[in-house]
């Protein structure tokens, strides 16, 4: 099992490094539940949260950075989960680089027999005392 969704992952990872829309959401399930970092509380549905990524990518049109840490897998016959640290960030249309790090735990499930991906939260931590994202966290 965690072969599989190790595979499915590295896929997934890609899909998103190539910016292949198409590709990145055929891993998510229909009636997904996204809780991304960026722009809303929440995505219901895959063309949402289709919607979401297709904005992040024209928000960083250039090179990007995707690197996965401490990479931690639990799967069952019929259902999963994986979290890890993401250090992520793209190069926007100024031609500079943004990266920070962020927390991901992603949920799977067998859906007419492949896995899919039914919930995804992606989040950094911040300062409770004044609000601000602490985005230059390292691990």
């Amino acid at each position: 099992m965690n072969t599989a969704i190790h595979t499915l992952i590295k896929q997934w990872k890609q899909a998103v490094v190539a910016k292949d829309i198409d590709k990145i959401v055929s891993f998510y399930a229909d009636d997904i539940i996204a809780f991304d970092a960026v722009s809303a509380l929440q995505f219901k549905g895959k063309l949402a949260y289709r919607a979401h990524w297709q904005a992040c990518m024209e928000v960083c049109p250039g090179p990007g950075v995707f690197d996965f840490h401490e990479l931690h897998i639990v799967a069952a016959d019929n259902s999963a989960f994986a979290h890890w640290l993401a250090h992520c960030g793209g190069t926007g249309p100024d031609g500079v680089l943004k990266t920070c790090w962020m927390r991901v735990t992603v949920g799977y499930q067998r859906v007419d027999g492949q896995w899919k991906v039914v919930h995804e939260h992606w989040s950094a931590p911040f300062d409770m005392a004044t609000g601000v994202a602490l985005f230059d966290l390292k691990p």
